[in-house]
């Protein structure tokens, strides 16, 4: 079974509090988008879960989130394991784009469908839940509104699909550490953090301004963003590092793209895309 696992990003990220558990209170408008990573998985004679990966940087074994999803899938089903997975990823990791949770959702459904199983998207959810705040989302396979620390999905249609542009520097941020700064960190003057209104869509992420505050690159990456005309709203996706524009009707995103490596950083990672 060959499928492909689409990245996302946050169009918008309130967070409403620090939970009791841990986690933090959130209120997320996310959307798939056509950006993958395809995974293969097949049936074998040996037992047990075989994974690889052509990205040397991602986890292996147990660290890895497909490796973990596969392990519940089995340990729920009572199914024995005796699969081999592989993925190649093309989603950047520690992006802010959800390519691990993507990842580990997509597992889950190809499995619940290759070994006809049956389980419910609120089945695969409760075993998902646990995998990573995100994991849940990507079951639906459509754009949501996410509550709680993630795991409560209401799916959404879009007004409209929009063009976006992506540009990740070559640094990663930490989801937790971006989070565990949140409570404490302050505004850089100058910086526009407010809700941004476009195409009847508004846009904005609290976790900015934590992460622009040690990130400062990014900072001036949004700001850089906002003073080109081709584009209607910039943001930086879930925790970052990377930043994303919402295109204009008929707008030349790949103009852009190279006008921002001239500009600000040669070595910028960028990718053209629709929301799904």
């Amino acid at each position: 079974m060959q499928i492909l696992a689409p990245a996302k990003i946050n169009l918008s990220l309130k967070i409403l509090g620090r939970r009791t558990d841990g986690f933090h209170e959130l209120d997320t408008l996310i959307a798939p988008i056509s950006l993958y990573d395809a995974i293969g998985i097949d049936q074998r004679p040996e037992k047990g879960i075989k994974f690889c990966c052509d990205d040397p940087s991602v986890p292996q074994g147990d660290d890895n989130l497909v490796v973990r999803a596969a392990k519940t899938f089995f340990e729920t089903t009572k199914i024995e394991p005796a699969v081999s997975v592989e993925l190649k990823k093309k989603i950047p990791h520690g992006a802010g784009l959800g390519g691990g949770s993507s990842d580990a959702a997509s597992v889950l459904l190809a499995l619940n469908d290759l070994f006809e199983t049956k389980l419910s998207r609120e089945a695969l959810a409760e075993i998902a839940e646990p995998l990573g705040s995100d994991v849940p989302f990507f079951l639906f396979q459509s754009a949501a509104i996410c509550k709680g620390h993630g795991e409560m999905v209401i799916p959404v249609k879009l007004h409209r699909q929009f063009s976006i542009l992506l540009l990740k520097p070559a640094f990663a941020v930490s989801t937790a550490w971006a989070y565990s700064r949140w409570q404490h960190s302050r505004e850089i003057p100058g910086i526009r953090y407010e809700g941004q209104e476009f195409a009847g869509q508004t846009f904005v992420n609290d976790l900015e301004r934590p992460v622009f505050e040690k990130f400062v690159f990014l900072a001036q990456l949004k700001t850089w963003l906002l003073h080109q005309s081709e584009v209607g709203a910039g943001l930086m996706s879930g925790s970052g590092s990377t930043m994303f524009a919402m295109m204009r009707e008929n707008a030349d995103a790949d103009s852009v793209a190279t006008r921002a490596k001239a500009a600000l950083d040669r070595e910028l990672w960028t990718c053209t895309c629709k929301t799904l």
